[in-house]
């Protein structure tokens, strides 16, 4: 059995280092706004190459506490990808905006530029430029977008901790970014978590209140706020695994190389291998459109995949009032119809790697 994630060999190779965090904040007798969590967002704003970095309780909240934090609400149109998780949306959903879809690019499976122009009009106030599987979104031409019409350029980096573009890491790519600490994440807490980072002095001050119900001074309140602070808990164990997410992003590129080398003679779309050192393959996205049979082969041997994602978010229950339609975002839904994911985590062995490749590859060849 090759499990889709596994975090044994992670927490393992660091259980002392973690053990101890847990210690020293028990012992602290101080679990919210505390030192660890300050020395953690100093420690994630010098990774990222920010000036601020604000912890909070998970990724959804990251995104919407900058949405809050740059006034964008009611009426208010944000333009996002529509081939992304469903909390890129409801970021924009909770603050009374309107998220508006474009249409994913066939080869990076990333929000498709050429695209955006068309769906800003005079309500839109934001881009989110969402990171993909790990790979970063095409961030020059989404800036200078940006610039050309007054609009914030917010990076969903959820999947793409220490991702670069053109050497500056994701996080300091756009106006602020949001991230999750999920478990599953490359950088992932023991728990939720999530963070904001940005160099805009002034969003950093207001986030800072509005992740503690609008307050900076106890029992003072200046906005009408939020409960979303990072733990303690969270904080000591992510900076002991940030010591190590280079190391561990490595160990991932390798494993992807290995799948790209190996998969690329078949009948399948593998993820677009320009700039690949860049990616930090926190998904290994395969599209084919024997999909289900391959997975069901894969499932029988025992083989963890999954889909990312099945149904798009404009085709979801949720935001049918937005009145989409099947057909609008074709290479999305493609995508939705097609993509299953292959293990990729760090501690999977050569031997792993191998049964993963051989059942994947005599699944796919069953087909033709």
């Amino acid at each position: 059995m090759i499990a889709y994630s596994n975090f044994a060999p992670m927490h393992t190779q660091i259980k002392h280092e973690l053990d101890e965090a847990y210690k020293r904040v028990m012992d602290s007798n101080w679990f919210i706004l505390g030192k660890e969590l300050k020395l953690f967002e100093q420690e994630y704003a010098d990774y990222c190459g920010s000036k601020y970095c604000i912890g909070v309780g998970n990724g959804l909240d990251a995104l919407h506490l900058i949405i809050r934090g740059y006034g964008i609400g009611e009426g208010d149109e944000v333009i996002l990808p529509a081939n992304t998780y469903i909390a890129t949306a409801l970021a924009v959903s909770y603050s009374g905006a309107i998220p508006v879809f474009v249409d994913c690019d066939r080869d990076t499976y990333n929000i498709d530029v050429s695209q955006i122009e068309n769906k800003i009009t005079s309500k839109t106030k934001a881009i989110i430029a969402v990171h993909l599987y790990g790979k970063t979104a095409e961030m020059e031409t989404i800036n200078k977008i940006a610039k050309k019409h007054n609009l914030k350029v917010i990076e969903d980096a959820a999947q793409a901790h220490g991702a670069y573009y053109k050497g500056k890491r994701v996080g300091n790519l756009g106006d602020a970014a949001g991230f999750s600490f999920y478990p599953g994440k490359n950088l992932g807490a023991l728990g939720d978590a999530g963070a904001i980072t940005t160099n805009d002095k002034q969003l950093a001050e207001k986030i800072y209140a509005l992740r503690n119900y609008g307050s900076v001074e106890k029992y003072h309140h200046i906005y009408q706020g939020f409960n979303s602070r990072m733990d303690e808990l969270q904080a000591a164990f992510l900076r002991i695994k940030l010591r190590y997410l280079d190391e561990w992003t490595e160990q991932r590129r390798k494993i992807a190389d290995y799948y790209l080398e190996k998969l690329a003679d078949l009948d399948v779309k593998l993820s677009n291998t320009e700039n690949k050192e860049e990616n930090v393959w926190h998904i290994f996205p395969v599209i084919t459109k024997y999909r289900e049979s391959v997975k069901k082969e894969m499932e029988r041997n025992e083989i963890g995949v999954l889909t990312h994602y099945p149904i798009p978010i404009h085709l979801q229950e949720a935001y049918r009032e937005l009145g989409y339609e099947q057909g609008d975002f074709p290479v999305s839904e493609q995508y939705a119809q097609q993509e299953i994911s292959l293990p990729i985590w760090v501690g999977m062995t050569k031997k792993d790697c191998d049964v993963v490749v051989d059942i994947f590859r005599y699944a796919v060849k069953e087909q033709v």
